[in-house]
């Protein structure tokens, strides 16, 4: 289970090596995504709270990055967190979530990043639900979710 420390660890330090890697021109990711999502995973943009696919979804399965597909969240650490974004407080596995400091926006942060494509994903707070006590918040539309 990873934690906070972990999380700062891998930022400062080195990232856990991704299963794979996807890389595409930005040409590639613009003929690709739609704008919503391109705006969000490859121009690390912020969709507006409550109106998102997943801010209030609770099916099971799994959720994956909308760009490449790789498998990040498991729907059974999504929690309602009421902060607008979906909220999870585990990722699949340690090596799923890139992690880098994010002082944009006059604020200092943690933001999350897929370990595969490089797709902004949302950020990761130490205000979590026990027993990792994380929330990552990440945009509905960094994401699409597969049923079981």
């Amino acid at each position: 289970m990873l934690r906070w420390k972990d999380i700062l660890y891998y930022a400062k330090y080195s990232n856990p090596e991704p299963p794979r890697r996807v890389e595409k021109t930005e040409a590639e990711w613009q003929a690709q995504l739609p704008p919503a999502q391109y705006q969000v995973l490859r121009q690390r943009g912020t969709e507006p709270p409550y109106r998102n696919a997943y801010c209030r979804s609770y099916e099971p399965g799994v959720y994956a990055c909308a760009g490449c597909g790789s498998v990040l969240f498991d729907a059974g650490t999504k929690y309602h967190a009421m902060s607008g974004w979906p909220s999870f407080t585990q990722p699949v596995a340690k090596n799923a979530i890139r992690y880098a400091f994010d002082d944009s926006h006059h604020m200092q942060r943690m933001e999350a990043v897929c370990n595969v494509c490089g797709g902004h994903l949302g950020h990761v707070f130490p205000d979590g639900p026990e027993p990792s006590g994380l929330r990552y918040c990440i945009n509905s539309a960094s994401l699409v979710r597969l049923a079981e």
